[in-house]
């Protein structure tokens, strides 16, 4: 890999570290420098501004990642219950770079600034709708499978799963514990079972 294209991606990948540690806004190009020991030159050779860096944190972190663990699992899914109920148990409690404390990258990063950026709402609105589409695939391919009742709306049911996944991931950082991903995951598993 060339030097410069390592050096984008250490200063991507820091940066993604100290935005869902300590939040956007609070994270300046002083604190990516600091942990990437790149001079200043060298990241606005990358970067006009934050904000352009920010938005290519979003597209080449974020985005790869959100497909990995979010997309793909329903993608393969042969039973969508299970499927999605896998996915959710898996992004909760087993996946190692999402930290209860910190709750949600891409929730923090909508929270904090879709409402001041519109490119930052574009790039997150498309990670999301991606989502939707996906967890709306699932459920459609289970309704024509017969694994799912066919007066199943596909839209619904994604809508409430990521609010549902937003929401116990804020309460999860709030108590700073895993328990309450448990009981959300109890009370998934009942919802999911009731669209068979």
């Amino acid at each position: 890999m060339h030097k410069a294209t390592v050096t984008r991606l250490s200063i991507l990948q820091k940066a993604f570290e100290l935005i869902y540690t300590k939040g956007y806004q609070t994270t300046s190009v002083d604190d990516i420098l600091a942990t990437t020991q790149v001079t200043k030159g060298a990241f606005y050779y990358h970067f006009k501004n934050k904000d352009e860096m920010g938005l290519a944190v979003v597209e080449e972190i974020l985005k790869p990642a959100m497909i990995e663990n979010f997309t793909k699992p329903l993608l393969n899914a042969e039973d969508p219950i299970k499927g999605i109920y896998q996915m959710m148990k898996n992004l909760l409690l087993e996946n190692p770079n999402l930290l209860v404390q910190y709750g949600c990258p891409a929730g923090n990063l909508t929270q904090e600034m879709a409402p001041w950026n519109k490119a930052f709402t574009k790039a997150l609105a498309e990670l999301t709708s991606q989502w939707q589409g996906t967890l709306q695939q699932c459920i459609n391919n289970g309704k024509k499978r017969g694994q799912i009742n066919k007066e199943v709306n596909a839209e619904q049911v994604a809508f409430f799963v990521m609010s549902g996944y937003w929401g116990i991931r804020n309460l999860g950082r709030l108590s700073n514990s895993k328990d309450c991903y448990k009981t959300y995951l109890k009370g998934l598993q009942v919802y999911l079972k009731k669209l068979e």
